[in-house]
């Protein structure tokens, strides 16, 4: 069985920065599920071609972690939901949509409990060219980073979201959404992951004997 990665980091409480230019909304060291409510807590759960929805499938009892030295991306919205477990039980996610995404020296790993010990799963792509995404969908439960945000709306109405294709939430539900985000040093642990389309340059997948987690 998986075993749980631990903890995700707590949010940083670091008031939100403008920058001078007013191109976009700075905020450093922006923890992206600061939705009022969602607490959540999930192994990689699959990057399919179903990327206009969220996960209809039911996640592992574990999380696990991605990070990236940058995440570009064009139109972005996210809203508070929930997944469905194997064992019936639902989590709270901040569900997050992106149109298409570039994330440049990605890493993603999951720590597992085996019979001989622990293992890590440890998937790297994009070191030289970006790891490019369609249709971005992630059930996150933490996101830390430096993140930049163009035309950026928050407390919209979840059903009324429409910057990113498919990306509307239930009636009455806090949403936020943005033309661009741009987020450097990112750390993430999520439930699962969907695409549309998803291009691994330089991939490397490995099993490690022991603890190797991206962070």
């Amino acid at each position: 069985m998986p075993k749980a990665s631990g903890e995700a980091p707590e949010a940083p409480e670091d008031a939100p920065e403008q920058p001078e230019g007013g191109g976009g909304t700075l905020w450093r060291r922006f923890a992206l599920v600061a939705v009022p409510g969602l607490v959540a807590a999930a192994v990689l759960g699959g990057m399919t071609t179903q990327g206009l929805l969220a996960a209809s499938f039911a996640v592992s009892g574990d999380s696990f972690k991605m990070s990236a030295d940058e995440l570009v991306g064009h139109g972005f919205t996210q809203y508070g939901a929930t997944v469905e477990s194997v064992d019936g039980s639902s989590r709270a996610v901040g569900l997050s949509s992106i149109n298409t995404a570039e994330l440049t020296n990605l890493c993603m790993s999951s720590l597992w409990d085996l019979p001989v010990g622990e293992a890590t799963l440890v998937i790297r792509a994009g070191a030289d060219t970006p790891v490019e995404g369609t249709n971005l969908v992630l059930d996150i439960e933490q996101l830390r980073g430096d993140a930049e945000f163009s035309s950026i709306e928050i407390g919209r109405d979840a059903s009324t979201l429409d910057k990113a294709d498919g990306g509307q939430g239930p009636a009455g539900g806090f949403g936020l959404q943005a033309d661009s985000i741009t987020v450097t040093d990112k750390q993430l642990v999520s439930w699962s992951v969907t695409s549309g389309s998803l291009r691994l340059s330089g991939l490397n997948l490995a099993i490690k004997p022991g603890n190797h987690e991206c962070f």
